[in-house]
């Protein structure tokens, strides 16, 4: 397994996700291991948990002002199903692949970083002297939030496009994503019809958002996914690690196994999705808006936020809560089992 990361002030050991080298050389390497073992793990989680995150979106992005369309997850996959196929839950994975690559791949390389970081600036000279000496807990918990707010800048023009991709429809009416596929400056811009054979692809969208807002529609939702992503990161690497640490000292161990590894990343998932869902949905509800017309102003983050707690409460931000934290499990899972296991397999690769 990867070098060991103790935790100071509680006398035991946790599982570094990122090993920390002693030259440069063997730095860069690490570097470009965290980068490329991230983007295929986190590929391999995407294929997993996509289904539920289309569920999870089309929940979030339900109107505020009409009666809900879906009565819960259960009812929007048999709702989805039927009209789509199994193929309709799979709508718009292009660009969450490579958004679990980026977003993987950035999150471990940042993580990597940040302790390196920490280690020469922020603690003690003995962590310096001594890489084999184990970052304290909260630290690791820091880093963390660091690699995330990173990395909220790489994915929410990913995420902008694949939300806006999962609420689409091949039948029926759809919430529009693009406005190429109908006249920007009619009242309908909002919807699509069964005039539309086919939902728009992700270059179409990117180039209409472009086109309608410039470069910085991109990022329409970015604060959202900052605050996911700075907080749930810190909850995600946190938790991975502390419950490692907690199953190799109540198996007396001194590395984790397979097992210990995915019951890790599991509750890892959780965390990031729980705590933070809230920013998550008013996201969502941000990047499913249609495409208006050149000019037109976006509702901002807490705008958005407050208008879907005026329409339905508290229970708005949670929307999809309880399916998303189903679908993070085993998700968190497979991308840490998947990381460490690449890792410990090219251990012996040098530069």
């Amino acid at each position: 397994m990867a070098q060991e990361l103790e935790l100071r002030g509680e006398g035991v050991t946790t599982s570094g996700v990122v090993p920390v080298t002693q030259n440069e050389g063997s730095t860069a390497l690490d570097s470009v291991k965290n980068i490329v073992f991230g983007s295929v793990a986190g590929m391999v989680g995407k294929v997993i948990e996509f289904p539920f995150d289309t569920v999870k979106v089309r929940l979030q992005s339900q109107p505020d002002t009409r009666p809900l369309r879906y009565s819960g997850p259960i009812d929007c996959i048999r709702q989805s199903i039927a009209q789509d196929g199994i193929r309709g839950l799979y709508r718009g994975i292009s660009p969450p692949l490579v958004g679990a690559a980026a977003e993987n791949s950035a999150l471990f390389f940042g993580y990597s970083v940040a302790q390196n970081l920490a280690r020469k600036f922020t603690l003690p000279s003995k962590y310096t002297e001594n890489q084999d000496l184990k970052l304290p807990i909260e630290t690791l918990i820091v880093c963390g939030a660091l690699s995330g707010s990173f990395t909220s800048l790489v994915l929410t023009p990913i995420e902008l496009i694949k939300c806006k991709m999962q609420v689409q429809s091949t039948s029926g009416s759809r919430l529009a994503a693009t406005s190429s596929a109908a006249p920007l400056a009619t009242g309908k811009a909002a919807i699509h019809t069964l005039s539309v054979p086919r939902p728009p692809g992700p270059i179409i969208l990117i180039k209409d958002i472009i086109r309608v807002y410039g470069i910085s529609g991109l990022w329409h939702g970015q604060m959202g996914t900052f605050l996911r992503e700075t907080g749930g990161s810190a909850a995600w690497f946190g938790a991975y690690e502390y419950t490692s640490m907690k199953l190799r000292a109540w198996r007396n161990k001194e590395n984790s196994s397979s097992t210990d590894q995915m019951i890790a990343g599991a509750m890892a998932g959780v965390s990031y999705n729980f705590l933070f869902f809230p920013a998550d949905s008013i996201k969502s509800k941000m990047q499913t808006q249609a495409i208006g017309v050149r000019g037109e102003h976006m509702k901002g983050f807490w705008d958005v936020g407050k208008g879907m707690y005026r329409a339905h409460g508290i229970t708005a931000l949670y929307r999809g809560c309880g399916i998303t934290c189903l679908r993070s499990a085993p998700s968190s899972a497979i991308i840490f089992l998947c990381f460490e296991t690449l890792k410990e397999t090219f251990k012996d690769v040098r530069k």
